[in-house]
């Protein structure tokens, strides 16, 4: 018979893929690792990429679970891969007071996937990678959480959700918004009509400025450039193209079009992704894209978007509008009021686009009367979550949905790449968003994919 410890087992981990049933330990562990949080009742993570938001948000998301264990860490720069290896052993030093020097450190990610020992991974690298990293853990069989934004394309962004809905393991895009609870109450009481009909969201999201040096220096040798450039095309290395050599300041690959989009995905995947919650568009997007403005940064290295201002108009009649002229955070406009929602004082790093004394209110409303509106036990819930990563490791626990599932995740990252073409193209766009293709424009549809250099190249 199967004892009473295998049974438990079998129920924690749900629907993980047998090949990463097995779990095996460092043979330094503190003494916590026995009895319920035993090394046979826990998660085995690695984190794939450990530069400024892995170590600030990320990891410290997932290891603050008892139930959770970071056993790895990779990074294709070892300087930083070494250094992310030692704040998980200083961590789990200092928590269980007795010395820890478990966690295996690499620096090529499809090494790490072949390890049977690891259940999940956290992806926390460029945006460019998201979708190659991510399709490639998916096979493994590894449970994934993403950064945001989904993909650096539209074409990747149906890939990889593709292949994670084939692999059937659990994923959440790092749109913890969805895991904030006034983003949750003001898309709930738009869904119950509080504000009465729908008529006009206002997203604010800011720019970016320019700059960048453009001095070509020699590669760290620390650092495995050509994978860091994957799929993108091959450039001369400097410091303000990659990632700070001393530190985890903001990096200036966020700032170059060749690896994201700029702000528009940076902070429009949460805004945007908050915004479809609201409306009832989850899993759909906009039928119409245009561009009222925009200016790119040049002169410099970095050439992402500053200001702008873009538009889209949904099939349930609703329009969308987004410019850094707005204050940070989503406006929904209704024919009864309208409601304001914001992160207010949070931040996730020092660059969010908040400041002192001009951070917005997490909640306002025409009415003050509506932020007290109880949602009624038979009107519109979302499922509550009270935190992001916890909320992805109790469902790869307990065999349920997240709060941010990939196709959601890949509709959000394509509304924010329809209005970063729009930018590019100044005019009016007709999107199918069931076929995904613009209608009759074979200049905007070739824009939805990017040339690949064949090595690190995406297929589905």
């Amino acid at each position: 018979m199967m004892t009473k410890r295998k049974q438990s087992r079998r129920t924690f981990l749900g629907n993980s893929l047998k090949a990463s049933a097995m779990l095996a330990f460092p043979s330094i562990v503190p003494i916590s690792v026995f009895g319920k949080n035993a090394p046979s009742n826990r998660i085995n993570i690695a984190a794939i990429g450990s530069g400024r938001i892995a170590r600030i948000h990320d990891m410290p998301g997932v290891w603050q679970y008892d139930y959770a264990q970071l056993m790895a860490v990779c990074d294709l720069d070892s300087k930083r891969a070494e250094e992310g290896k030692k704040l998980v052993n200083e961590y789990y030093t200092k928590k269980n007071g007795t010395p820890f020097d478990g966690v295996k450190m690499y620096t090529d990610y499809r090494e790490l996937l072949l390890n049977k020992d690891i259940d999940a991974v956290l992806i926390s690298t460029p945006d460019h990678t998201h979708t190659m990293i991510g399709a490639a853990a998916a096979r493994a069989g590894k449970h994934i959480y993403m950064q945001k934004p989904a993909s650096l394309t539209i074409a990747e962004g149906r890939i990889i959700s593709n292949v994670v809905t084939k692999s059937g393991i659990k994923f959440q895009i790092g749109s913890q918004q969805r895991s904030s609870d006034q983003f949750r109450y003001a898309a709930e009481l738009v869904r119950n009509g509080r504000i009465g009909e729908l008529k006009t969201v206002y997203v604010g999201l800011p720019g970016d400025p320019p700059g960048g040096n453009k001095e070509k220096m020699p590669v760290p040798s620390n650092l495995d450039y050509d994978m860091w450039l994957a799929s993108t095309p091959e450039v001369y290395y400097t410091v303000d193209r990659v990632h700070p050599q001393s530190g985890y300041d903001r990096p200036g690959w966020l700032r170059c079009e060749q690896f994201g989009a700029g702000m528009i995905t940076g902070w429009g995947a949460h805004h945007i992704d908050s915004a479809h919650w609201g409306m009832g568009m989850e899993t759909s997007g906009p039928v119409e894209i245009w561009s009222e403005k925009a200016e790119f940064a040049s002169g410099g290295l970095w050439d992402v978007h500053g200001i702008f201002k873009t538009g889209a108009r949904y099939a349930n009649g609703v329009t969308m509008i987004v410019s850094n002229e707005f204050q940070n955070g989503i406006k929904f406009e209704g024919t009864k009021g309208w409601i304001f929602v914001s992160r207010g004082d949070y931040q996730v790093t020092s660059s969010d686009p908040s400041k002192p004394g001009e951070r917005a209110k997490r909640l306002d409303a025409s009415d003050p009367s509506l932020l007290t509106s109880v949602i009624g036990e038979n009107e519109f819930h979302f499922t509550v979550s009270k935190e992001h990563h916890g909320n992805w490791l109790e469902a790869i626990r307990d065999n349920k949905a997240t709060i941010a599932p990939v196709e959601e995740a890949h509709r959000a990252c394509s509304a924010c790449l329809l209005h970063h073409i729009a930018m590019k193209l100044n005019r009016k766009l007709y999107w199918d968003p069931k076929k995904e293709q613009f209608k009759n424009d074979a200049e905007a549809n070739a824009m939805l994919s990017r040339p690949q250099r064949k090595q690190y190249e995406v297929k589905e």
